[in-house]
């Protein structure tokens, strides 16, 4: 019987490249998205039972929905994080988890840049005062100079290093395993968390989401952060105690923020971040560029391939899981 891989990533099509390289190698393929989900009213769990692998976008994978999955040998998430699969659930059902670190670094790390830029000189702000017919021209600050804080110096974190550096801005950064050939061959200085929250004119994350990240950025953190800064963070929503963040913009600990993810996706018609006039907020857009998207899909599918075909799937997150 031929083996079947479900593609649930949204930005995939059927006749695509994704699909082209999952057909060639023998398998065949199916597609959903949450939309046509949602107009027929099937459940995922429905749509995995015959599937032998998944290139996963950002549906939730939970315990139940793996566990209707019999056939279930692989997941190719397509993206740097996988919180949103059930890792020890795949686990116990000795189904390999892959992801796709590096394959959005770039897009990631010019989007961090243009919300910098917007932060900077105010453009949405200005942008909404002239469609609102006036002519206000308030001043901004330039990046050249100022202090770019990072907590996490993965991939996209040095990428993002690199590039306000390019700038002439000043990188300070928190990791607990800091690259050291990284720091001296461009002078990212190395600091604790709380001395990153001081200095830092522009504060970016780019960490993981797990418990010990998890409202990483607090009312206490908030608190730290040097008077004036910008807050931005295209890693995951709940890293932000949004609660927390809201009354900081509020009260003026903070000059603005910039958003690209959120603890809830879209962001909720009753959000306090709605219609504050230092907040940025984009759609989850930082990855969605056609390099990356094409990328991150193909490295994703090649993983699923070479675990249906016996071969041990580069990027493992669950090195543990029984083959």
């Amino acid at each position: 019987m031929t083996m079947r891989v479900l593609v649930t990533t949204s930005y995939l099509k059927p006749g695509g490249e994704v699909d082209k390289l999952l057909s060639d190698a023998g398998f065949d393929t199916a597609f959903t998205t949450p939309a046509q989900r949602e107009a027929t009213g099937t459940p995922l769990a429905d749509l995995v039972r015959d599937a032998d692998g998944i290139v996963a976008g950002t549906d939730a994978f939970t315990a139940d929905v793996i566990e209707a999955a019999s056939r279930l040998k692989v997941f190719g998430r397509c993206g740097v994080g996988y919180d949103n699969i059930d890792l020890d659930a795949a686990t116990r059902g000795g189904v390999a988890v892959t992801y796709t670190p590096g394959a959005n670094r770039r897009s990631v790390a010019e989007h961090v840049l243009a919300l910098m830029l917007n932060c900077a000189r105010l453009i949405p702000q200005n942008i909404a005062s002239v469609q609102a017919g006036r002519w206000e021209q308030r001043s901004g600050r330039e990046l050249d100079g100022a202090i770019l804080g990072l907590i996490g110096l993965g991939s996209i974190g040095k990428t993002v290093a690199r590039l306000a550096l390019s700038l002439g801005m000043r990188v300070v950064a928190h990791d607990p395993f800091p690259d050291q050939d990284f720091l001296a061959e461009t002078g990212v200085e190395a600091r604790t968390f709380d001395e990153v929250l001081a200095e830092a004119d522009f504060l970016s994350l780019h960490i993981f989401l797990d418990d010990s990240t998890r409202h990483l950025i607090d009312a206490s953190a908030l608190r730290k952060i040097k008077p004036g800064a910008f807050l931005i963070n295209t890693a995951r929503g709940e890293v932000v105690d949004e609660e927390a963040l809201a009354d900081a913009l509020e009260n003026g600990v903070l000059a603005g923020a910039a958003l690209d993810v959120l603890t809830e996706e879209p962001l909720p018609l009753d959000s306090r971040l709605r219609g504050l006039d230092n907040v940025v907020v984009t759609a989850h857009i930082g990855a969605a560029t056609e390099q990356a998207r094409s990328r991150s899909s193909l490295m994703a599918a090649q993983q699923v391939i070479d675990a249906l075909q016996g071969r041990t799937p580069g990027n493992l997150a669950n090195p543990g899981y029984r083959r």
